[in-house]
């Protein structure tokens, strides 16, 4: 008799997007992209542009690798539309 073996899947691995400091960009510019890009209310941006400035990082979201990949082209393409140095990563959460 065959054995069966139970199949475990994995979820899948989740990337962070970081937005990197930079003394160029515009801090309103910051919280407009994480509105519309990240979906954040504005108390929320706020927070998120403000450890940016004074950490010199912060998280925007937590995504899958093809949504996290497509949020820092989405935001890096606004910043060079905007002619603004704004810098985003992903990393691996």
């Amino acid at each position: 008799m065959a054995e069966r073996k139970v199949q475990k899947t994995e979820p899948p691995r989740m990337y962070q997007v970081v937005m990197l400091n930079d003394d160029y960009t515009p801090m309103e510019f910051v919280v407009m992209v994480l509105q519309e890009y990240f979906q954040r209310d504005i108390e929320t941006a706020t927070q998120i542009m403000l450890k940016i400035h004074h950490e010199g990082r912060g998280v925007c979201g937590v995504y899958s690798k093809d949504v996290a990949a497509t949020k820092v082209e989405l935001v890096l393409t606004a910043a060079k539309r905007s002619g603004h140095p704004l810098q985003c990563t992903m990393e691996a959460a």
